[in-house]
């Protein structure tokens, strides 16, 4: 049968992450459902990568294979009209049948949104992590700069996760502030279990000034996830791009 890709946006205020799972919805349990409506048949999607209960995504890539019955520039729509308000196809092509939308990712681009208001921005309240206090931008930059490149990430791993390595390399990543929204953005070839959160967690510590920029050098040669930061919510992650 062909094989498709599909582009998926999605709010994952309401749900427990992408991956199905037993007694909790999530995104592949309502994508899966409105394919069987679409064609008639069970199909298993395969995601790009896991994103946890209240993570969001603007373009989390899935395959799978289909019959030959719906055009790709219809499948969108078609999903749409299925799918719940806060779950959107925004893109589908067919693609080679040995391509895996797992598999043959190549990295992710991923951002998280503080809120550096006196006052949490209500509109944001499911999508940024307010901190009132003021934070440094400087200084999270600094800290930053010692993170990027190929590094042993093994402070930044949450426990409950099993990985042959914990090396990975982060191509970029980028700390701006417009208003009083912190955006990180991170671009790397990919990530442990909540690294992106704990990162964060540890770059907000450095930004109230409870951690100097210097000391992140020392906990990721440490090795250890106790000298790190707090794991930053959920609510203010997004899997921006999958890279092929």
């Amino acid at each position: 049968m062909p094989v498709y890709k599909i582009v998926l946006a999605y709010d994952g205020t309401d749900y427990h992450g992408f991956q199905i799972q037993a007694n909790a919805l999530t995104v592949q349990f309502y994508l899966e459902k409105a394919l069987a409506a679409l064609y008639g048949s069970s199909i298993r999607v395969e995601g790009a990568g896991r994103t946890d209960a209240g993570v969001h995504a603007r373009g989390q890539v899935v395959s799978f294979a289909a019959p030959a019955l719906i055009p790709e520039m219809q499948l969108p729509p078609a999903l749409n009209g299925l799918l719940p308000a806060d779950i959107v196809v925004v893109g589908a092509q067919q693609v080679a049948e040995s391509f895996s939308a797992r598999r043959d990712a190549r990295g992710k681009v991923y951002s998280y949104t503080i809120d550096n208001g006196n006052f949490p921005d209500v509109l944001y309240r499911r999508y940024a992590w307010h901190i009132a206090h003021p934070l440094d931008l400087r200084e999270m930059q600094k800290a930053a700069a010692y993170l990027q490149g190929k590094h042993d990430f093994r402070a930044f791993q949450a426990a409950g996760s099993r990985v042959k390595t914990t090396v990975r390399t982060l191509f970029s990543l980028e700390v701006t502030k417009r208003e009083q929204f912190i955006s990180l953005y991170f671009k790397g070839d990919g990530f442990l279990y909540k690294m992106v959160r704990n990162i964060t967690g540890t770059l907000a510590e450095v930004g109230r000034g409870r951690i100097s920029h210097s000391e992140v050098a020392r906990i990721l040669e440490g090795k250890c996830r106790e000298q790190a930061g707090v794991t930053a919510p959920a609510r203010g992650l997004c899997l921006e791009k999958v890279l092929y």
